[in-house]
């Protein structure tokens, strides 16, 4: 019988592959075009959707009239091309593109409609470029400091990931360009990714680590979600049974298509059982040289194609795989709705530089340091970051930009002809500017030692009015950088030394931290002035010095705690069992367990009652701001839906946003909970002396918690408390509700 199945099979590719090209009618619906072109295929046209045919491709059905479809990463922009079979660039002239500020700066905006202009914004440049998938943008939590690939994704709270997902999503999609979120899930490591096994309880799981991506599927409706390096339960995230089958599919619906991320890919039978749609850079290590062509040898390639044919395995499962990615051809590449592309057009410009300026966080301004009053004064810039390109560089993300304004070059160009602008270099650290055979044209080199460059920028600083220092990390491996995490949390290249000596001999010194990261700093009490300015992309420039020179209102607010140093982290407080694990004996595996469960971030903080640097959602401006009158407007039903009502009033002489945010207490519970958890928040810009009631609306997932019994969420009847204010340390207002 088996023989038979096969020969049958057999005749009946050879039978399709003989038929004449059969337009398929875009009048119809996706559903219906699917399962129509879904008939019409040979076994080997199912097989080669579904995997790779290049670094960064997969063929279309040429014999269906379908193109191949092709992906590109993100999520900051849109990457230069490579070629066919290498890593190295392709050398064209026309991928070059707006780098958007890193997706921390997009978090820190607190604005769902900036997410969506970035995204839209973004879309349109792949489609110029002739993309069908961006991969981003990034949801993993941020869990300690130390993750190199922390300055891809939006901060350790799952609620306001999920709030500025879904708009990103849509806005790119509405390009006809699929997002795929990435990486699904538990990918809070860069060291031995491959290898590390996540030990975590279902309730941290689906509470902390899951909402971002469950509100991409859910309410964005997204078309692609990429699966991660890492392990649970023993399985690869890119082919597991339970995050992908369960979870994904069954539990949330999702209908899009699973992307493995590249060198994902381990075992063939799970790639075909447990969730993989389309495999990519199997056999190429994902980011080096491997075997050439390696294509036809990939998991989901002629072996699955032979499986079949011998009996092994029926169409079941690929079916299900190529009925997916029918999907996102009809909903991309074959769409025949979708719009026109652009390429560096001055409205992307405009997003990349009004994102940076809702993202810049203003950290501390005593005395009024800032804004500058440059009229006739002395301007000493110092530090490599005021002059180093941060496009290239940090792995995936990196980017050929059309152009990149440094922060000397913004303060330069804003203060022409109104004040001199003087620099020193204060620090070496990584002079390099290339990656993937992008480079950034700098030549950074300086021989000289670090007290010689200390001394110099400290004898320009006595005569200065203003000392900016640029600082922070850069994109260089163990610092913001896919491939490896950072080994310290303390700033590299002598810079605490420098900043030292600076502040001590300028009282009008201002630090800006360059990074997707928090990072010591012990000198903080000596520096009245300090901000942290991300990584910006293209108008980084134009964004710091705007918001330096007052030009606009600082409104960004911190999307992670930034804590004073390791000893405050959740995760580094259960030794190295909790991170960055332990290999297990006589396997290539790591162990990693994530002993503080639920509290990451300000729950473990509020937990400890410890007191961070800064706090999670911390933000000043050139204004004030007075949040008062918390109300809950409608009673709270069984399903749990609430209004509440809070005015917000500008108590300054300059206009400016806030970011108002309701936190919810659950006063008692079978379970432990929170302190205190984000469950709403909204920007309002006020001028001065304005008062605006806003309306905050939450639901009954606000008050629930997940209940690993019964595997579902659960909000007990009982006594709550909803706070708000503008940090989660400054919560002024609360008021008591009941859930009956």
């Amino acid at each position: 019988m088996k023989y038979l199945t096969s020969f049958l099979l057999l005749l009946t590719s050879i039978f399709l592959q003989a038929q004449t090209p059969v337009y398929l009618d875009p009048t119809k619906d996706i559903e219906t075009r699917v399962e129509d072109a879904l008939k019409r295929m040979t076994l080997a046209e199912k097989i080669d959707v579904i995997h790779a045919q290049s670094k960064f491709s997969s063929a279309g059905v040429k014999r269906l009239g379908m193109p191949d479809f092709w992906t590109d990463d993100g999520p900051h922009g849109v990457r230069p091309d490579v070629l066919w079979d290498e890593w190295e660039q392709a050398g064209q002239t026309n991928d070059s593109c707006v780098a958007f500020p890193a997706l921390t700066c997009l978090a820190a905006s607190w604005n769902p409609e900036a997410a969506r202009a970035y995204g839209h914004a973004l879309g349109e440049e792949a489609l110029y470029r002739g993309k069908g998938m961006i991969l981003g943008p990034g949801v993993n939590i941020y869990r300690t400091p130390l993750g190199g690939r922390n300055f891809e994704y939006m901060g350790e709270d799952p609620y306001l990931t999920s709030r500025m997902v879904v708009p990103y999503v849509q806005g790119l999609q509405s390009c006809g360009v699929a997002s795929c979120v990435k990486h699904y899930c538990l990918n809070n490591d860069e060291e031995y990714r491959h290898q590390v096994n996540v030990i975590i309880s279902d309730r941290a799981l689906h509470e902390i680590y899951l909402p971002g991506f469950e509100a991409a599927v859910k309410e964005g409706k997204a078309w692609g979600v990429m699966g991660a390096y890492n392990l649970y339960k023993d399985e690869h995230n890119c082919h597991n049974q339970y995050t992908l089958n369960k979870i994904l599919k069954k539990d949330w619906g999702f209908d899009g298509v699973l992307v493995s991320d590249w060198g994902g890919v381990h075992d063939f039978d799970q790639a075909v059982k447990n969730g993989l749609d389309m495999e990519f850079g199997t056999w190429t290590d994902g980011l080096t040289m491997g075997a050439t062509n390696a294509y036809d040898q990939y998991f989901l390639s002629k072996r699955y194609q032979k499986a079949i044919v011998e009996g092994r395995y029926t169409t079941k499962e690929l079916d299900e795989k190529v009925r997916r990615v029918l999907r996102l051809f009809f909903r991309t590449t074959m769409n025949k709705q979708r719009p026109y592309g652009f390429l560096c057009s001055e409205s992307h410009y405009e997003v990349a530089q009004k994102v940076a300026a809702e993202g810049i966080v203003l950290l501390k301004n005593d005395g009024n340091v800032l804004p500058i009053k440059p009229e006739g004064k002395k301007i000493l810039v110092v530090g490599e970051n005021a002059i180093k390109m941060m496009t290239v560089g940090g792995g995936s993300s990196s980017l050929k930009a059309q152009h990149e304004i440094s922060p000397l070059q913004g303060l330069q160009m804003r203060l022409k002809g109104i004040c001199d602008v003087e620099y020193a270099r204060g620090y070496v650290g990584d002079v390099s500017g290339n990656y993937n055979g992008v480079t950034t044209g700098q030549d950074l080199k300086d021989d000289r030692a670090p007290e010689v460059l200390i001394a110099e920028a400290v004898e320009k600083a006595k005569t200065a009015d203003y000392v900016i220092i640029f600082g922070g990390l850069n994109k260089s491996d163990y610092q913001d950088c896919e491939g490896h995490d950072r080994k310290t949390m303390d700033l590299p290249y002598n810079q605490d030394k420098l900043i030292t000596a600076l502040a001590a001999v300028n009282k009008q010194t201002v630090y800006v931290n360059i990074s997707g990261n928090a990072v010591c700093m012990p000198w903080r009490k000596q520096v009245p002035a300090i901000v942290q300015g991300w990584f910006l992309g293209s108008e980084a420039g134009i964004g710091l010095a705007d918001m330096l020179l007052g030009k606009t209102n600082p409104s960004g607010h911190l999307p992670f705690t930034w804590y004073e140093n390791l000893n405050q982290v959740g995760a580094h407080s259960f030794g190295e069992s909790a991170f960055p694990g332990i290999w297990r004996e006589g396997k290539k595996i790591i162990d990693e367990e994530y002993k503080e469960g639920i509290y990451v971030g300000y729950r473990w903080t509020d937990k400890q009652k410890l007191k961070p640097t800064f706090a999670f959602g911390h933000g000043l401006s050139y204004t004030t701001f007075k949040v008062s009158n918390l109300k809950v407007l409608s009673p709270v039903t069984t399903d749990g839906n609430m209004t509440f009502t809070v005015d917000v009033t500008n108590t300054g002489s300059v206009e400016g946003s806030d970011v108002v945010q309701l936190y919810i207490t659950d006063q008692k519970c079978s379970v432990d909970r929170p302190v205190k958890e984000l469950k709403a928040f909204q920007k309002v810009n006020l001028k001065p002396g304005e008062t605006k009631t806003i309306t905050l609306k939450t639901d009954k997932r606000a008050l629930s918690f997940w209940d690993e019994a019964s595997d579902g969420w659960k909000a007990e009847p009982g006594e709550f408390i909803a706070w708000a204010g503008d940090s989660s340390d400054r919560l002024p207002c609360k008021v008591k509700f009941t859930l009956k």
